[in-house]
């Protein structure tokens, strides 16, 4: 017998009426064109890096290798655009997999529709971040995360509004209790549970008096479906963030609480939600908040190498609500040199108790590690972009 609940049975009655209203939009304006735009640029990176717990890697003073190269495509025709983004990584990073794929209508200046595999509205815009390895939201998938579904923006002088309906994430093998991949870009959740019927709202204040500032809020719902029990839980997400930019400076602060409710199988915790991208799965605390700061200065320099340098520092705090488990910490110093469409990153990151960052990988992010220490990579990525 076919079973959907109350709950979901909305959410999917909202989901196929976003796509009515993109598909029913008004008559086009005689000053748009007829004709196919399109633009396909991408970029080709390298990565050097060289990690304090890796000893024969700094025996070897470090490794040099391909880090991924990237296709983007974008085009309007009759109002109508869209843009993708695909990504080639290593096998041993997830291979291949799309980033970003939606097609969208803008209604005017202000208002605009998107459907397809778009970007999360949560969190400071478009990153929360500075640095090449974002900040920790990014490893708990709160930031610069894409899941299928719908989004409506509207974005005035004064306030912005984000609501999105998202489906699910990145569904890549449709079966009827088949895990989700974990060769993808953002991280969600994986193995034995899986992401449905997800509800986002974020709105932004831009202060008429001070124009370089942004005030934000934001908030997420959404169900986890559990193939073992056929149980649905759910899961929620609070922040609120501050945005700074001028030419010389950027300021970056956001707040957060999260919390996933998985219906597990007898004997599993449910302290623990398994969360994947780039080709492997670890735990993250099913209870957490996250703070995070980073500053940056931007330099305007005359040479004929670069034209510009931004220094930077992200710092970021996980507290975990569970007794016994504990806490994670990141923080990231580096500077970006630019030149045209080429692009370098030199970062120092430093983590504890961080899965990419000289943990265990598995659970750093959930139970961690009480005698874990300090551990640090510095990292040299460096990129051409067309």
């Amino acid at each position: 017998m076919l079973r959907i609940n109350t709950l979901g049975s909305l959410y999917l009655s909202l989901f196929f009426l976003g796509v009515f209203s993109f598909l029913s939009t008004s008559s086009l304006t005689a000053q748009e064109e007829d004709k196919l735009k399109l633009d396909i640029g991408g970029a080709l990176r390298f990565n050097y890096n060289l990690s304090s717990w890796k000893e024969s890697q700094k025996d070897r003073g470090g490794d040099f290798g391909y880090d991924l190269f990237r296709i983007n495509a974008s085009g309007t025709y009759q109002g109508i655009f869209f843009a993708a983004e695909y990504r080639f990584y290593s096998d041993f990073f997830g291979g291949d997999f799309l980033k970003e794929g939606v097609v969208g209508y803008n209604f005017d200046e202000k208002r605009t529709i998107e459907v397809g595999l778009a970007k999360v509205p949560f969190g400071n815009e478009r990153y929360n971040s500075n640095n090449f390895f974002f900040n920790l939201p990014y490893y708990v998938g709160l930031e610069d995360d894409y899941d299928m579904g719908v989004v409506y923006t509207y974005s005035g002088e004064r306030m912005e509004y984000h609501f999105a309906f998202f489906k699910n994430s990145e569904e890549l093998r449709f079966g009827n209790t088949t895990e989700n991949s974990n060769s993808r870009y953002a991280y969600d959740i994986v193995g034995r549970n899986k992401e449905t019927n997800q509800l986002n709202g974020k709105i932004i204040y831009k202060p008429e008096s001070f124009k370089q500032h942004k005030i934000g809020a934001s908030v997420q719902y959404g169900q986890i479906y559990n193939l073992d029990t056929e149980d649905t839980g759910d899961r929620y997400a609070l922040a609120v963030h501050y945005d700074y930019q001028t030419e010389d400076w950027i300021v970056k602060a956001q707040a957060l609480t999260s919390g996933f409710n998985p219906k597990n199988a007898p004997g599993e915790s449910r302290d623990v939600i398994q969360m994947g991208a780039f080709g492997a799965p670890y735990e993250v605390a099913a209870d957490f908040e996250i703070y995070n700061l980073g500053v940056s200065r931007i330099l305007d320099i005359d040479t004929k190498l670069f034209k510009h340098i931004e220094v930077y520092n992200d710092f970021g705090y996980m507290h975990k609500r569970k007794k016994g488990f504990e806490d994670s910490f990141m923080n990231v110093t580096g500077v970006l040199f630019s030149s045209g469409p080429i692009y370098c990153f030199i970062d120092y990151a430093a983590g504890y108790n961080h899965s990419w960052l000289g943990g265990d990988y598995v659970d750093d992010f959930s139970v961690g590690d009480p005698d874990a220490k300090w551990e640090a990579r510095f990292n040299i990525n460096i990129g051409y972009y067309f």
